[in-house]
């Protein structure tokens, strides 16, 4: 009966490890540094070149560029060309010409200058009328009210240029969260790494008492009932030791989202010989630091500068809708030149004709509209802005408390550990001086191994907590965001 179990349970384990072996082929394997263990920093390089996310959000860059290229595009030099031509009635003449004009990035106004050309018969009172070989023109346009200041192709260009400071804060919160995730996602797989060779271990002590036993049970000093017990247990710390496998692969592929080939960022399964033997150091932060770690959070974190450039481009706006209050006064100087002796008796040879423009919307009920937009957006922002600053704060405080928290723990952990191998030690004494039986030695075991687990998973969570500390002083940020 004890072998007809034995070889279920072996059925279970190879399709155990089957399915490991299938999950494993998803991703490639990395064998290229295996006797080196993997370190933090060697994934978090990975994340800042290789990680698709972190390479779509730079393109955010490119995105803003090309909306202050597209602005620029309204300062464009532009040919106008076009004419007239009588078609019936007591004139029969014809014009054409032909313009460059330049808008001026400043003031609102624009210069141009070309060529026109009339023939035929044209009443004197046509500006367009020339002599037969044409006329070359070259005037400016200056708006004094409306529009010189402000108009909407130096807003559009000025809200574009905002756009491009605003591509960095908005990478960076992407960056810090990319970064939390791929160590908290590396500490995971060396907990579970280190978990797996805990239940291997406690697998092996098992498999070597089987022996031990076995010896035992032919001498007659111990029952055969003992033996069948501790092939039992064998065949429980195998299926956990499967487990422990399983988990460990779950996180080795994890944490190939975030550790990729350097040539074609193509994920890479972690090896398990590459786990690290022990975590890093883990000092205690001190609580003085807290408040310079609540300002430095403050300055680095980018969720208030974004609310400050927001703002600036909603002030754009507002400036714009008052520009829109104001009327329109134009004034303009356009000169031209005769070219040729034949032309009509009451055209100089140079003129130049000034000329002045007023318009007033009456109501301008658009740019008032616009104008309370705009406040009350602004207003907005600004509580966005001082909510912000109490968010960020209180990030750091609970990040701080929970690291502290993790800290605390993993000290007891360890006294955890030392504890029941004390106790595991006694028992295995006992044992051998016959005081004890197997079972209890098996219950100090397992206590041991508990406790052993509990202090990995208390290092892995202190490492997860600073993790998440980090990212709420945006300790990682760096000085420049580039591909």
């Amino acid at each position: 009966m004890t072998n007809q179990v034995l070889s279920a349970q072996s059925s279970v384990l190879s399709r155990f490890a089957a399915w490991g072996l299938l999950i494993s082929s998803f991703v490639i394997p990395h064998s290229s540094f295996a006797a080196k263990p993997l370190l933090l920093p060697e994934v978090l390089a990975s994340v800042q070149t290789q990680y698709p996310p972190y390479l779509a959000a730079l393109i955010e860059q490119d995105i803003a560029n090309g909306r202050v290229r597209q602005a620029q595009g309204a300062f464009d030099l532009n040919l106008n060309a076009g004419g007239t031509m009588n078609l019936a009635g007591y004139y029969d003449g014809r014009t054409g010409y032909a313009m460059l004009e330049q808008p001026l990035p400043f003031w609102g106004g624009s210069v141009y200058g070309g060529y026109r050309l009339s023939s035929g018969f044209l009443p004197n009172y046509n500006k367009e009328r020339t002599g037969v070989d044409g006329e070359g023109v070259l005037g400016f346009r200056i708006p004094l009210l409306r529009d010189g200041t402000i108009d909407r192709r130096r807003a559009s260009l000025w809200q574009a240029q905002i756009d491009q400071e605003l591509a960095d804060p908005i990478i960076l919160r992407q960056y810090l969260d990319f970064i939390r995730a791929a160590t908290i996602s590396y500490y995971t797989w060396v907990a579970s790494g280190q978990r797996l060779a805990l239940a291997e271990e406690l697998l092996r002590i098992a498999k070597d008492r089987d022996s031990a036993i076995a010896e035992q049970v032919k001498k007659g000093a111990s029952a055969p009932i003992v033996q069948t017990d501790n092939q039992r247990l064998v065949v429980s710390r195998e299926i956990a030791a499967v487990l422990a496998l399983r988990r460990f692969q779950a996180t080795a592929i994890e944490l190939s989202l975030f550790f990729r080939t350097h040539e074609k960022a193509e994920p890479i399964i972690a090896e398990r010989n590459r786990v690290p033997k022990a975590f890093p150091p883990h000092p205690r932060i001190d609580e003085s630091q807290l408040t310079a770690d609540i300002a430095k959070a403050a300055v680095f974190r980018p969720e208030i500068r974004r609310i400050e450039l927001l703002v600036q481009k909603v002030e754009i706006d507002r400036k714009l809708a008052k520009n829109n209050m104001l009327p329109n006064l134009d004034v303009g100087v356009e000169a031209g030149q005769f070219f040729g002796g034949n032309r009509p008796r009451d055209i100089e040879q140079n003129e130049v004709e000034a000329k002045i423009e007023f318009k007033l919307p009456l109501q301008r009920r658009d740019a008032k509209g616009r104008i309370d937009i705009a406040d009350a957006t602004i207003e907005r922002l600004n509580n966005d802005k001082r909510f912000a600053r109490d968010r960020i704060s209180a990030d750091v405080r609970d990040a701080y408390s929970a690291l502290i928290a993790a800290y605390d723990a993993l000290k007891m952990t360890r006294k955890n550990v030392e504890l029941a191998r004390q106790l595991e030690t006694a028992e295995n004494e006992r044992l051998k001086q016959g005081a004890t039986d197997l079972l209890a030695l098996q219950i100090r075991e397992q206590a041991t191994f508990d406790a052993q687990v509990l202090e990995v998973e208390a290092q892995a969570d202190y490492f997860r907590a600073q993790a998440n500390y980090r990212a709420a002083i945006a300790a990682d940020a760096p000085s420049k965001l580039t591909r």
